[in-house]
């Protein structure tokens, strides 16, 4: 792959991105085929890294692992569209940041370092934190959204009741169907 066609596949792996976000669900040739080319393009990037030496090649080395981490777990939550894969990209996003920040630590030394791991372990607590608070208020508005349903069935089957024969029937079907019973 040339340093040209880099952006381009970047480009076509985001707006997949989008696309999937619509559909929530990659086909598993197109999956298959994604990973393949994330793994080929960040082992391009790692390779670059080798040119580099000290300090530098670490950092080098720890973005192209985050930015291949990353990917992969996006293109996952792309192919299942499911919340707890979902999850794990936004895990993978903070822990890339994260590492990637504690290795550019490392060129500094005495208290400048000490504050550098400091800052850098502070947004890691912080956007695990807001996950955990993303998925707690997520939590809620499921059990919100379930009992509004339930109580919205209860009501309408209370309704059917009024109603005898194949009316009550097809009114209590429906009832279910509507309420997701």
């Amino acid at each position: 792959m040339t340093r040209s066609q880099a952006p381009r596949l970047l480009c076509a792996l985001v707006l997949a991105g989008l696309a999937g976000a619509a559909s929530a669900n990659l086909t598993q040739p197109v999956y298959s085929s994604a990973k393949d080319e994330v793994k080929a393009m960040f082992k391009a990037e790692r390779d670059k890294c080798d040119s580099m030496s000290g300090n530098a090649k670490d950092v080098c080395v720890e973005r192209a692992k985050g930015h291949e981490k990353v990917a992969l777990a996006h293109l996952e939550y792309q192919h299942t569209g499911n919340t707890k894969d979902r999850n794990d990209y936004l895990e993978a996003r903070y822990e890339a940041k994260y590492k990637l920040a504690k290795e550019m630590c490392d060129s500094q030394s005495g208290n400048a370092k000490d504050v550098c791991v400091a800052d850098a372990k502070a947004a890691h607590d912080k956007a695990k934190a807001d996950l955990k608070a993303n998925k707690k208020i997520a939590d809620a508005q499921n059990d919100q959204m379930e009992a509004k349903l339930k109580a919205d069935y209860k009501a309408a089957n209370e309704r059917c009741d009024t109603l005898s024969g194949d009316a009550k029937d097809s009114c209590q079907a429906s009832a279910k169907a509507r309420y997701f019973q």
